[in-house]
């Protein structure tokens, strides 16, 4: 009291209220969840390319093959769940002839983004966009859904180690725990990808070469890794110590 009227509440006395006393001791623990699941979705990048003596030539080319790429995995479909065209580019290729430059060729490329939710498919539809003519393929990229219940579990698994944490060193001291005063999220769960399959040391990258109708390429999907922590604070019943 000051003056007859009281003190203003200042965050210092939270913070000194909230301090552990010997009759509410308490404890802070981090606690992790970790899990492997199958992915939901696999992702592959395609790139038609086209090259001509004039620009009519190669746009004609490459809509044609562009064409193409689209049919053969619309075919797919209800194992598509996205299909979109990226980038398109047309460009000349220079030579110099004198003392001037002079339009060589044309070269034109479009990318498509892919991706499949049912990878029996996947083998197939990969080995027969790469034999397509100028045509390369790259991945596939393996990850889940933002909504993927998988999350929430790696959450749950994080709350239930850092209870079972706190209780362990509670019955350490011979008490128990009383109260949950906080939890935080120390690191989102999050997957550790979209990860790239890989075949033999090389990476995931085909190019048609006319060579015949190739095999299905026989594709393993590569589990994921997800993980949550979290930091939670718990007070105790006054140990006998």
């Amino acid at each position: 009291m000051f003056g007859g009227r009281p003190l203003p509440h200042t965050e210092e006395q939270d913070v000194t209220q909230d301090h552990a006393t010997p009759d509410a001791p308490q404890v802070t623990v981090r606690g992790e969840g970790r899990l492997e699941v199958d992915p939901e979705l696999a992702r592959i990048w395609v790139t038609v390319s086209a090259r001509g003596p004039d620009r009519a030539t190669t746009l004609a080319d490459l809509t044609r093959r562009n064409t193409q790429v689209l049919d053969l995995v619309k075919a797919q479909g209800s194992a598509v769940e996205k299909l979109e065209t990226g980038s398109l580019s047309i460009s000349p290729e220079l030579t110099r002839k004198g003392r001037g430059e002079r339009v060589h060729a044309f070269h034109g490329r479009v990318r498509i983004t892919a991706e499949l939710t049912d990878f029996t498919v996947l083998g197939e539809l990969v080995t027969r966009l790469a034999d397509l003519e100028l045509t390369s393929v790259d991945g596939p990229w393996w990850f889940l859904r933002p909504t993927s219940p998988a999350y929430a579990e790696a959450r749950r698994l994080a709350v239930s180690e850092a209870v079972q944490r706190a209780r362990a060193y509670a019955e350490a001291l011979g008490t128990a725990l009383s109260s949950l005063l906080e939890l935080s999220d120390a690191g989102t769960a999050e997957r550790l990808g979209p990860r790239r399959a890989a075949f033999g040391s090389a990476a995931v990258a085909y190019a048609a070469e006319g060579a015949g109708e190739a095999p299905p390429l026989d594709l393993e999907p590569q589990r994921q890794t997800v993980t949550a922590e979290v930091v939670a604070r718990f007070t105790m019943r006054p140990p006998a110590l």
